[in-house]
C-alpha cells in the first residue's frame, strides 16, 4: 500500500472514531460546550461535515449566522456556516450526515492514483496537492474529535495510529515554539517529560536562534516540563487559558521556572 494510502486509512479510522463516539451520546451531550471556542460537540462534527463538503464541491448553504467572539475573522466566519445552519437539528441527524460525507470522501481518496494524490488542492498552509492537505484533514478532525471527548469525559483514539500521526505534529512543532516564539539565548535546552497515553520525552535545543529537537534527552536541560499528552493537545492548540491551566498544577517545572512559564505561554501554535 503507497504512503498516500496509509494516510487515508488514518482519515479513515479517525473518522470511524468520532462516529462510535458519537454513537454513545445523549442528546444532551451532543449539546454540551467544549474548549473550541463557541462550539458544543454536535458543531464540531458540523464543521467537519462543512469542510469535506467544500471538497466534494458541495456548495456552502445561503445562511447568515450570527456574529459571536469566537468568530475573529472571515475564515471563521465562513466555517461557521456550515456550524449554525446545523444547529436546530440533533445529533444522530449530523452525524448520519457526517457519516454519509466523510463515506464519500473516503470512497474517492481510496480511487486516487499517484496523479490524484499530486493534483493542485487548497490547504491550510496555501496552494498545495491533495497528498498535502491529507495530514492536515487527519490532525483537524482528531483534535476536534478530542475536544468532543474531553467535554464529556470520555478519553481515547490517543495510542492509534491516527493519535500518533497526530501527536507527532504536536511535537514536531515544539522546536519552532522554543526556536523562533520563545528565543532564548543559545546553548539553551529544554527538555518536555509527556505522559500518559501516547506520551514520549522531548527535547529542543537552541543553535544559531533556532530550535531542533534533540536524539538524546539532557540530563540536566536548562527547564524540564512535565506534562501529560492531553495537557500538551490543550495548549498546543489553543484550548483552555495556560495560566488556569498552570494554576491548576497540570504542568510542573524543573530548573528555571520563568524560561518554563514562557514555553507554556508561547504553546499555541497549531490553530
Amino acid at each position: 500500500m503507497s504512503a498516500d494510502q496509509h494516510l487515508v486509512d488514518r482519515l479513515d479510522e479517525v473518522w470511524q472514531s468520532i462516529a462510535e463516539l458519537g454513537d454513545g451520546l445523549s442528546e444532551a451531550e451532543w449539546k454540551t460546550e467544549t474548549e473550541c471556542p463557541g462550539w458544543s460537540l454536535q458543531d464540531n462534527v458540523s464543521h467537519l461535515i462543512g469542510i469535506e463538503s467544500t471538497l466534494l464541491d458541495i456548495p456552502l448553504p445561503e445562511h447568515s449566522p450570527p456574529d459571536g467572539p469566537h468568530l475573529k475573522n472571515d475564515i471563521g466566519r465562513m466555517n461557521e456556516i456550515a456550524v449554525d445552519v446545523r444547529r436546530d437539528r440533533n445529533g444522530a441527524e449530523v452525524l448520519d450526515e457526517f457519516r454519509e460525507i466523510t463515506r464519500r470522501r473516503i470512497d474517492i481518496l481510496r480511487g486516487l492514483d499517484d496523479d490524484g494524490f499530486a493534483a493542485e488542492s487548497w490547504t491550510p498552509a496555501g496552494p498545495g496537492t491533495v497528498r498535502d492537505l491529507l495530514p492536515f484533514r487527519v490532525f483537524d478532525s482528531w483534535v476536534h474529535e478530542q475536544d468532543m471527548r474531553r467535554a464529556v469525559g470520555r478519553p481515547g483514539d490517543v495510542e492509534t495510529p491516527a493519535g500518533d500521526l497526530a501527536m507527532g505534529r504536536v511535537v514536531n512543532m515544539l522546536p519552532f515554539v522554543v526556536g523562533k516564539k520563545v528565543k532564548p539565548g543559545d546553548g539553551t535546552t529544554v527538555a518536555f517529560d509527556v505522559t500518559g497515553p501516547g506520551g514520549r520525552p522531548v527535547a529542543v535545543g537552541v543553535e544559531g536562534g533556532r530550535g531542533k529537537a534533540l536524539a538524546d534527552i539532557p540530563s540536566d536541560p536548562k527547564v524540564r516540563l512535565t506534562l501529560d499528552t492531553d495537557t500538551l493537545v490543550r495548549l498546543t492548540t489553543g484550548r483552555g487559558d495556560p495560566d488556569e491551566i498552570l494554576a491548576a498544577g497540570a504542568v510542573r517545572f524543573e530548573g528555571d521556572e520563568a524560561l518554563g512559564r514562557r514555553v507554556v505561554a508561547e504553546l499555541n501554535c497549531l490553530f
